[in-house]
């Protein structure tokens, strides 16, 4: 695990789960620090859904707090800091952002990249989109995902191509929880920056619209959303949004506070890919 020092932020438990009050500037210059330098770095942007994924299930709290970087992806999680710990973030470090931003910095550095994940059709459009958008991108390779658990010898497969394509960071859009579960085991055998990057592959894309702007400024991007896949996303933001509130509501009056519970490393594997 990374023990990385900030000026006027720091790390600080939200429901159990350590997240990392940064900016896009600090995310970016870390994730390009560690690629050029070929060492580790697992992160991931949780919204509300990624948060009470490790609130509700400790080996995946487990794992979350085995990451080196989790940023605020979500409005309500950086209003939950600033309730918490009167942290007070100019914004959110949204998700399909940060993976731009990490973009246009490996295109600019010639820092080939790696997609794991979603389906052979999104990704073909997802790196028709980001080779238009930033013509010096290096794509390295895409691999789509077997949507299972795979095997001990697949996962060994997965971790050769990756490191014989030449790439220094890995996005990788499996979906929460899975998507972290994957950035945590594989920090071990890949020596670079993983990125768990949610929605970014199917926003990127063009597979599915963005929120407006004030919407998510407003926090209200999870309504946009319900209503664009409600079939897919119901109990996500139908149970897990209030139960957010209400945990949140109890750490802040005092009632209960969710202990942080690191990992051991003798987490079970989940080799989803």
């Amino acid at each position: 695990m990374v023990l990385f020092a900030m000026i006027n932020y720091g790390i600080y438990p939200l429901l159990g789960i350590r997240i990392a009050a940064v900016d896009y500037e600090y995310a970016v210059q870390q994730i390009m620090a560690h690629a050029r330098e070929e060492k580790p770095l697992a992160v991931s942007a949780l919204a509300v859904h990624g948060v009470m994924c490790g609130f509700l299930d400790e080996m995946q709290q487990r794992r979350l707090n085995g990451l080196d970087l989790i940023v605020p992806d979500g409005q309500p999680v950086r209003w939950g800091l600033r309730l918490l710990h009167d942290v007070r973030l100019p914004e959110r470090v949204y998700g399909p952002e940060l993976t731009l931003r990490v973009v246009e910095a490996a295109a600019r550095e010639g820092m080939p990249i790696y997609l794991y994940g979603s389906t052979s059709e999104m990704l073909e459009a997802l790196v028709n989109n980001l080779s238009a958008k930033y013509p010096g991108l290096v794509i390295a390779g895409a691999s789509q995902s077997r949507f299972r658990r795979l095997s001990p010898e697949e996962k060994r497969e997965v971790v050769a191509t990756i490191r014989e394509s030449g790439a220094k960071i890995v996005l990788v859009g499996l979906g929460c929880p899975r998507q972290e579960a994957w950035v945590y085991e594989y920090r071990e055998e890949l020596s670079m920056p993983l990125l768990a990057v949610g929605a970014a592959f199917a926003f990127h894309a063009g597979h599915l619209p963005q929120a407006p702007h004030w919407m998510q400024r407003s926090g209200l991007e999870w309504l946009f959303r319900l209503i664009c896949e409600p079939r897919r996303l119901w109990r996500r933001y139908v149970v897990l949004n209030p139960l957010f509130l209400w945990a949140l509501a109890q750490e802040a009056l005092g009632w209960k506070r969710k202990q942080v519970v690191l990992p051991d490393r003798h987490e079970r594997e989940e080799s989803f890919g």
